[in-house]
């Protein structure tokens, strides 16, 4: 009699167990005492990740995947749906700090050098910031509007430029002879499922990332110097969030459109080509890249070797300056690449017309160049 209450409880206890184990990860976890401000942003991406999942699914349920209707769906969950406006605006405005927020927290992995110590984490991170990039694609087609078909159409006849079976390519990707309804089905399809993966190699991306320990400031060995993550960051991770949401909000109450393009809210037609045909403000600087290449095969892999360049950060730079705080050269270097970046985006919403086209390619040029730079005062640094 007494062996069934026994093992029932036991039952219970391994059940809570991983939980409990997890609780206590992430309250008494050792994190190095001299981190800022800028270490919330990794938090920061995970909650939007939630924000975005649990939007998706909801508006899901009342948007029709048919070229016919796609666009009349969107305005019906707008208008009729209760609450729908809230959770469009929220899902929309939230893609756009999703990747406000992974900017913020690449640009800090790069000034203090993170990747060095880490390359495995900021490789899964890579893929993430890969993988949210087609899924931010795939999103923007939903709505139907002129700038997601003519996007679509852009974005998928660049397939066409791979030798041999680049027209097959993209007759499998447009399921037919051009962009139409089973391209949409499709990529409703893979926009609904890439947020779970993404979420599966953000979990791997965390083990791999308390495996090792998080960076700090000076990317040195602090083990004498940890306190528990709770409750001195959950304080500064809170903070963080609450200034996060207040500037979410203000978007999606005042200024919910400001991220957007107007010419989304007219019909696609096939017909009627957009005046300029630009993607969302965080393709900007990577749209800007490949359109400067007049051949679309060198277009396609300017844009993805700018990415891969990012990626391979580790093996480019591996001076023996641990973080830029003590190399005024890599601080420098920052500065010039962030102004770069900063000159893509813009000239990637810029219509394709001198003198723009002859700036974009001295700014895609001087990527890469950077990057050369960079190298070089890696191999400088080893022969001082």
């Amino acid at each position: 009699m007494l062996s069934k209450p026994k093992n029932a409880i036991s039952s219970r206890l391994i059940n809570i167990k991983p939980i409990d184990m997890l609780i206590n990860h992430v309250a008494y976890y050792p994190t190095n005492a001299s981190l800022n401000y800028f270490w919330s942003f990794g938090s920061l991406a995970g909650i939007v990740l939630v924000i975005q999942i649990v939007t998706g699914l909801l508006l899901s349920m009342h948007y029709v995947p048919n070229i016919l209707h796609a666009f009349d769906s969107v305005e019906h969950i707008m208008r009729d749906v209760n609450n729908g406006w809230l959770l469009r605006y929220t899902h929309a405005n939230g893609a756009s700090f999703f990747f406000i927020v992974v900017y913020l927290h690449m640009a800090r992995g790069i000034f203090y050098k993170s990747y060095i110590l880490k390359p495995y984490v900021w490789l899964t991170g890579m893929i993430i910031f890969v993988l949210l990039m087609g899924t931010a694609f795939l999103g923007y087609v939903l709505p139907w509007g002129q700038m997601s078909f003519w996007g679509a159409t852009v974005i998928t006849n660049l397939v066409t430029a791979v030798p041999f079976v680049g027209n097959h390519i993209a007759i499998w990707i447009w399921g037919g002879f051009s962009v139409e309804n089973p391209t949409l089905n499709r990529f409703f399809v893979f926009h609904f499922i890439l947020p779970f993966i993404v979420a599966v190699v953000s979990v791997l991306h965390i083990y791999l990332l308390h495996e090792v320990g998080s960076s700090n400031p000076v990317n040195l060995d602090c083990s004498a110097d940890k306190i528990t993550f709770h409750p001195y960051y959950t304080i500064k991770d809170i903070f963080g969030l609450l200034i996060f949401l207040f500037s979410f909000f203000w978007v999606i109450f005042y200024e919910p459109n400001l991220l957007g393009h107007p010419d989304n809210y007219i019909p696609a037609n096939p017909l009627v080509t957009p005046a300029h045909i630009v993607p969302e403000w965080y393709f900007l600087p990577f749209y800007a890249i490949l359109r400067s290449c007049p051949d679309k095969i060198g277009g396609i892999i300017s844009m993805g070797g700018a990415i891969v360049l990012l990626g391979l950060l580790r093996w480019i730079d591996g001076s023996k300056f641990m973080t830029s705080i003590i190399d005024w050269r890599h601080q420098i270097w920052f500065s010039f690449f962030s102004a770069n970046l900063v000159i893509l985006g813009w000239l990637g919403g810029q219509p394709a017309e001198e003198p723009f086209i002859s700036i974009a390619k001295f700014s895609s040029f001087s990527y890469v160049l950077l990057f050369v730079i960079l190298f070089f005062l890696r191999q400088n640094g080893k022969k001082n």
